[in-house]
């Protein structure tokens, strides 16, 4: 927005303020009431005897008031207690039929509304948006044929593989009992000593280690459904399969000192960078892939299916695109919404069905059994975000906060009283029906030889990386360990990384002053205390590809600027066309561009104009940004002169962010990074804005993390 003062505001108003009290609420106009209904004539006093005497008990109003208010937190999750959400569509590309009768699988006129969860796994509701964690990425279609619910995390595979060691994992990881202490950190004692005692925790703890586990955006993040599911046809023929969500914004992430950084900055750096997206029209897409295997291709593979610590690599099963979601609105109610929405891998329709998947089984009784711990009872199916918008028809009745109010005597079946209504459903007409599977085996507490290959996916993973990505693995294990206190937990972990890579082992074990050595055999988590050491072997098969291109972030950078966040550093004084251009061809091209400068107010050009300024240097920080571009002018003398617009971009040269200047801007760039760090990579000049926009889609230069004479 331009403003001239030669054109003051109309009537007087500053168009900012004019904005700011332009509210919207559900009950414009109408009476505050109670719960009850009843017109409240005075909302500011309770009832008392006299102006300065005792509250009277009688008082109903203040009670109802006070009451709701002591009983407005329900009890949080226990994990992925800290989550964003958003509204959107999920459009079908072509019909499945192939392999699944799923209805919103096939028919591509259908627009399925969805409700997508973003979340951190192990902080609390108010930790930070951006620890080195797991993130939950759940999806619930409101499909024709009732709620279907992919929940997953925005990693492929999972730390365990049976869900009888989850309470274990989670008492693990989250803050030690004795002091409460880290908040949403792995980095810790009791983490790391049940780590090092469950090698099958290793292939996710490489992605932990990896930038996967401080994404950019959770607009950036990749999704997957970790479990092996099944399609069903309609001729009853199962296939395998696993999904994959794939941000068309690309996968990115963060420094590490950035990430630690942000968390003091803006806690809410995530929750924030989704909603704004959303409120400027900048809705974020993902398109939903399977990797499909046949029935008879089970056992074809040097992995088990079944184990949720495995991941299919995409070079040996290629994901097949079959849709897209688009998230296009945020909730009305935070609470109401994204807190009460309730997930569950349990939440089928025809043509999906489970696996044996041990992992899976388990998380089947467990959401359930929390959903009504968190809800209040049975009926949380019945809150308006978890309603299924097809009509729910069944017997069951009453309990906590029942919302239906079903009519008749007839709560039963079979019954003649009630016309035998309702009906069960055939397969033809939608049925939902479990696969037949043969099931002839023993009574066993045991998991399959199968299951015991630990580090052959471990080592692919880290083989698949960058070098750049692998330093970064290295001093993610170097400061995770560092904070462990116990000098032989430290050890043990180092010796678990030798079965990995050896190069790996000695540059972490050097950091911590420690020599890798062999494992003891057999190497398992979870044997049982009388059980056989020769069944529960350790072994290293061998994958029949070298390297998994497709692991790595660099691989999936984004093909435009699209909701990437450029800070345009100025001050009065800044020439016009430099700053005006620039601006206007980002904002073009769709970036969400911020006018940083000294103070808060507007922006004086050189010739007079003004602009509002979107933040000041007291208030904003680089490491929200994804970019920096500094026009020339007057400006450049007083950022100059100014110690936090040279920490700005020093800052954001360190976290090796694209920097662009204009003119004279070089000179702040030259006085914040120094003359030989202006020629870095992802350093230039905006006189053409071709470079800084490719820059910007390249996301970050790695490479500078290697010069010495980045600033402190």
């Amino acid at each position: 927005m331009k403003i001239n003062e030669s054109e003051p505001f109309e009537n007087g108003a500053n168009p900012k303020q004019e904005q700011l009290g332009k509210f919207t609420t559900d009950n414009q106009g109408e009476f505050m009431t109670t719960d009850q209904g009843l017109k409240i004539n005075d909302d500011q006093n309770s009832l008392k005897t006299g102006e300065r005497g005792a509250t009277l008990l009688e008082d109903f109003i203040l009670r109802e008031k006070i009451t709701h208010f002591d009983h407005e937190r329900i009890p949080e999750r226990i994990v992925h207690a800290r989550g964003s959400g958003a509204h959107g569509v999920f459009e079908l590309y072509k019909p499945m039929g192939k392999y699944t009768k799923a209805k919103f699988l096939n028919d591509t006129s259908i627009k399925t509304p969805v409700f997508a969860r973003f979340s951190t796994v192990a902080g609390f509701r108010g930790s930070t948006d951006v620890p080195r964690d797991v993130r939950g990425f759940a999806v619930k279609f409101y499909t024709q044929e009732g709620n279907y619910d992919l929940v997953g995390n925005n990693m492929p595979v999972f730390f365990i593989q049976d869900a009888t060691k989850f309470p274990d994992l989670v008492h693990a990881v989250k803050p030690e009992p004795h002091n409460e202490i880290p908040q949403a950190s792995s980095a810790h004692d009791t983490f790391w000593d049940f780590i090092s005692l469950m090698p099958e925790a290793m292939h996710n703890v490489m992605w932990l280690m990896s930038d996967r586990a401080i994404p950019r955006s959770l607009r950036t993040m990749e999704g997957f459904g970790i479990h092996t599911f099944r399609f069903i046809n309609d001729e009853g023929k199962s296939h395998f399969v696993k999904f994959h969500w794939k941000p068309k914004q690309g996968v990115l992430g963060l420094a590490w000192d950035e990430a630690q950084r942000i968390a003091g900055k803006d806690t809410d750096f995530h929750r924030r960078d989704l909603w704004e997206a959303i409120d400027e029209g900048h809705f974020p897409e993902w398109e939903l892939g399977v990797q499909i295997v046949a029935q008879e291709d089970e056992h074809k593979y040097p992995f088990d299916l079944l184990d949720p610590t495995k991941l299919i690599p995409e070079e040996m099963v290629p994901v097949e695109i079959i849709g897209k979601m688009t998230l296009n609105r945020n909730p009305d109610n935070f609470f109401a919404e994204t807190e009460q929405v309730a997930f569950h891998p349990g939440h089928l329709v025809p043509g999906i069905d489970f696996t044996n998947d041990p992992l899976l089984q388990g998380r089947l009784f467990s959401y359930t059994d929390t959903q009504i711990s968190r809800l209040g009872g049975p009926n949380f199916h019945e809150i308006p975000i978890n309603k299924s918008i097809g009509e729910v028809t069944n017997n069951q009745r009453d309990g906590m906060h029942r919302m239906q109010i079903n009519k008749g005597r007839v709560a039963y079946n079979p019954n003649s009283m009630g016309g035998g209504c309702p009906f069960q459903a055939m397969i033809s007409e939608g049925g939902f029906t479990s696969f037949e599977e043969r099931i002839d085996s023993n009574k066993i507490r045991r998991r399959s030889k199968s299951f015991f290959d630990h580090f052959s996916q471990p080592e692919l993973f880290y083989r698949s990386m960058t070098e750049d990505e692998k330093r970064h693995i290295q001093d993610a294990f170097a400061f995770e360990l560092g904070k462990v206190k116990i000098v032989p937990i430290r050890q043990r972990m180092v010796n678990m990384l030798l079965e990995i890579d050896e190069g790996l082992a000695n540059i972490v074990g050097q950091k911590l002053g420690l020599t890798p050595a062999k494992l003891p055999q057999p190497i398992t988590g979870s044997i049982p205390a009388d059980g056989d050491l020769e069944h529960y072997h350790s072994f290293k098969e061998k994958l029949s590809i070298k390297d998994a291109p497709s692991l790595s972030m660099a691989t999936k950078l984004p093909t435009d600027i699209v909701a990437r966040r450029v800070a345009i550093l100025t001050a009065d004084g800044v020439n016009d066309e430099a700053f005006t251009k620039v601006k206007k061809e980002l904002c073009d091209l769709g970036a969400m561009v911020a006018i940083i400068a000294p103070r808060h107010g507007f922006l004086t050009t050189k010739s007079g104009d003004q602009y509002p300024i979107d933040d000041s240097l007291l208030t904003a920080a680089s490491v929200v940004f994804d970019a920096v571009y500094i026009p020339g002018g007057d400006s450049v003398k007083t950022l100059s002169a100014n110690a936090d617009a040279i920490h700005f971009v020093a800052e954001a040269f360190k976290h090796c962010k694209p920097i662009a200047s204009d003119g004279n801007g070089q000179e702040l760039v030259e006085k914040s990074i120094g003359q030989s760090a202006n020629k870095a990579d992802g350093v230039s000049s905006a006189t053409t804005l071709n470079e800084f926009v490719e820059d910007i889609k390249k996301h970050r230069f790695w490479n500078r993390e290697m010069n010495n004479e980045i600033p402190a």
